[in-house]
């Protein structure tokens, strides 16, 4: 006989995420600092980070399975440890780059497939009220877990044996499997469990005509609050004449407060505004933003107000987004995790393609500018587009 037990708070639960944050700087941080001192040239080094980060956009193909045959914990649980695997053997194969990208992509892989598991599972165990706040809880323990793991990194592999340096490193991942075995996790649902693959893959189908999820993939695709330059500021150090110690600071502990503070501002607004028009608004106030640090000098004080300052929006939107997803599941929905996952994944696309957008610009207009008028601009274009178009059809658009 099953035993039920109470959720735990909100912020425990915002744990799961953890194994995300903590693959994640391994992944974006320390293993491009590893390459570089073994020599290998940036571009090789960017190509790789961009195979690696297919996973985060793909993995939706096959999150149906996470809803199928066995509970969300023991999928949680399985990712997990696949995903720790992977980085142990892509840090161990660190003078080969073909291997590191191999392996790092199973690892990013099986980390999305657990974030699917873990969003469905928690978000299914989490009351309507809550949502909000749960969704700020994940994005802090991405971000927090993240900066911690980038901060102990090098130091790990370069102060102890570098395989028990991996070894410490790989284990991190795991960090939350003790919430996984704590949470009271439901069997997979009875008829999706019996049926065919062909009728699950027929009940998945009838899930993308729901006009709620349909609104939120378009709310999720356009490029309204992706806050992309996060991902370019990193590199722009020399640009703002702001020395490598001081871009490394921000970007490891300044980044995470950064990011908590950017989640935890998120519940009390979203008690106030609802949680579209709340996105919407965080895209529209960022752009403002990022087209003030069009004018200012470039000095490390602007270059840390960039970073420091899109990181903050960044995270905002991630904990609204994850609200969003969390409301469009609903309670006790047989296919949560595919609906996490498929939503997750369409949140992530922006990031690519603005991230491209504003490396384009950058050549083209001549410097930080250029990446700064384009993301602001489309993202102030996205947002206003489609705040007119939810406002005219606010009455059939159906709420979360």
């Amino acid at each position: 006989m099953q035993t039920h037990r109470s959720p735990p708070p909100t912020w425990l639960m915002g744990l799961g995420f953890f194994p995300l944050g903590a693959s994640g700087s391994v992944t974006l941080i320390t293993v491009p600092q590893l390459l570089a001192a073994n020599h290998v040239p940036e571009q090789q080094i960017a190509a790789s980070t961009a195979i690696v980060l297919i996973p985060g956009f793909v993995s939706f193909v096959v999150s149906p399975l996470l809803d199928w045959r066995y509970s969300r914990r023991a999928y949680s649980i399985v990712f997990a440890v696949l995903g720790a695997i992977g980085q142990f053997m892509a840090l161990a194969f660190i003078h080969s780059l073909a291997l590191v990208t191999a392996c790092l992509f199973v690892s990013m892989f099986a980390i999305s497939m657990n974030v699917s598991a873990v969003g469905g599972w928690f978000g299914n165990q989490t009351q309507t009220e809550k949502k909000d706040a749960l969704g700020a809880w994940f994005t802090v323990a991405n971000l927090g877990a993240g900066g911690v793991v980038a901060t102990i990194a090098i130091y790990l592999l370069r102060g102890l044996p570098y395989l028990l340096g991996d070894f410490l490193l790989a284990l991190t991942i795991l960090g939350a499997i003790p919430l996984y075995l704590w949470v009271d996790c439901p069997p997979a649902d009875d008829r999706l469990a019996s049926e065919s693959f062909r009728a699950f893959v027929r009940d998945v189908a009838a899930l993308l005509k729901k006009p709620s999820v349909l609104w939120t993939l378009l709310l999720f695709v356009a490029p309204c609050a992706s806050f992309a330059l996060t991902n370019l500021i990193g590199g722009l150090g020399r640009d703002f004449h702001t020395p490598e110690t001081m871009v490394g600071f921000i970007g490891g502990v300044g980044v995470s407060v950064a990011g908590i503070i950017g989640s935890l501002l998120v519940p009390p607004l979203a008690r106030k505004i609802e949680p579209r028009a709340l996105y919407l608004m965080i895209g529209m106030v960022g752009a403002a933003f990022t087209l003030t640090l069009i004018v200012l000098g470039r000095t490390p004080a602007t270059y840390a107000a960039a970073s420091l300052g899109e990181n903050i929006f960044q995270a905002a939107s991630f904990s609204v987004g994850y609200a969003i997803t969390l409301r469009t599941i609903g309670h006790e929905n047989p296919l949560a995790a595919t609906q996490f996952g498929l939503l997750t994944a369409a949140g992530s696309l922006p990031l690519a393609y603005m991230q491209a957008i504003d490396g384009h610009f950058y050549g083209m207009l001549g410097g930080a500018s250029g990446s700064f008028l384009a993301d602001a601009g489309i993202s102030a274009a996205g947002c206003a587009a489609l705040g007119l178009l939810f406002w005219a059809l606010r009455r059939t658009i159906p709420k979360i």
